[in-house]
């Protein structure tokens, strides 16, 4: 018991460290629960080495589960925010600019389908593009193609 004490701050350490890195790198921090304990495992490891928290094993259960707790009280919120914020960012696409010949008549009310770079896609415009024109592809969404003439 006593060879655990002389190595539970270099434990905490490495142990906090190692729920961070899960926590972060392969869930995504998508849970949160990891990365708290883990600043607290983290954290009661450097306090213990810096000698203010003792090198016991109840040290060690009370120091973690104290600043677990505090970290989780004063992070849940901007961490909380962080999640929820998004970005919209406009999608690019390779296909954007490409160009094609149109096989059927495409209304700007109606949708034409076409095979283009060896997927069916559906093809919308605005405006009305007769059979035979070289349109260009202007947008993109799942599935369908955005068209316009093309000059």
């Amino acid at each position: 018991m006593e060879t655990l004490n002389s190595y539970l701050p270099t434990l905490l350490v490495f142990l906090g460290l190692a729920m961070l890195a899960i926590e972060v790198g392969v869930l995504g921090f998508s849970i949160m629960i990891l990365f708290f304990i883990g600043l607290g495992c983290l954290a009661t490891g450097l306090l213990m080495f810096a000698g203010i928290v003792p090198q016991t094993l109840a040290g060690a259960l009370l120091g973690s589960g104290i600043l677990s707790l505090l970290s989780a009280v004063g992070l849940w919120k901007p961490l909380q925010r962080m999640q929820n914020s998004s970005e919209n960012k406009p999608v690019t696409s390779d296909l954007i600019g490409a160009e094609f010949v149109l096989e059927s008549d495409l209304n700007g009310d109606s949708q034409s389908e076409v095979k283009f770079s060896g997927i069916s896609w559906k093809v919308v415009s605005e405006s009305d593009i007769p059979k035979g024109t070289t349109v260009q592809v202007t947008g993109t969404a799942v599935g369908k193609l955005t068209v316009s003439p093309k000059g």
